[in-house]
């Protein structure tokens, strides 16, 4: 019972993480101490890709794996990509909303993420979620590029009080046009770190 109640906050957070993940790229990009980048530096991709082990089955959330033993065994894989649309014809109300809403400078700028502001915004955006300190810490930031395309390999970890402290790594992978995310997450007791480092040893942008 008490695993199954445990499950319960950590079935889905993988989906918060991405949604303050982008919510903090928006942030940074629209910080005035961050400078831009320019475009031409970033080549343009359509897709990418990496191996699901068989240990891990879709889940109910769109791009979301999860451990087929679970509930005992509660890890997950999460994808998700976002597109800045400035690859293909927008219609004046598009480009309307698009420019209100700053997102065209999310993918622009994504490449002054830094560890400080990494750490700084998903520790807010993690306490908000729990509606408590869940000590975010941010424990690995690296640059790295696969295939040619920049990006960051992220180690992190949080605890919500009386819980499994929560292990996740994430690889962001930056195009001209979208920005790939791949998340891994695991509970302190699950025993599939193995499984993740040989997903992604298979990841692959094109």
């Amino acid at each position: 019972m008490e695993r199954s109640k445990r499950l319960s906050l950590i079935k889905y957070p993988v989906g918060f993480l991405l949604a303050g993940l982008l919510a903090a790229l928006s942030a940074i990009c629209l910080s005035d101490v961050i400078a831009s980048l320019a475009e031409d530096d970033l080549k343009p991709a359509t897709s990418c890709s990496f191996v699901v082990t068989n240990e891990f089955v879709p889940g109910t959330e769109k791009g979301v794996f999860i451990n087929r033993n679970y509930p005992m065994e509660s890890s997950s894989i999460k994808y998700s990509y976002y597109d800045n649309e400035k690859d293909r014809i927008l219609t004046n109300r598009e480009k309307a909303r698009v420019l209100a809403s700053g997102e065209t400078k999310i993918i622009d700028e994504s490449l002054n993420l830094t560890k400080e502001i990494y750490q700084e915004t998903m520790s807010a955006a993690y306490d908000n979620e729990y509606q408590q300190k869940v000590d975010f810490k941010v424990s690995s930031f690296e640059k790295i590029k696969i295939d040619g395309y920049p990006g960051f390999k992220i180690t992190s970890s949080y605890k919500v009080s009386d819980e499994e402290k929560i292990h996740q790594t994430v690889y962001m992978l930056i195009s001209k046009y979208r920005l790939f995310t791949i998340t891994y997450q695991r509970a302190e007791d699950d025993e599939c770190q193995d499984l993740f480092d040989e997903s992604a040893a298979t990841i692959h942008v094109s």
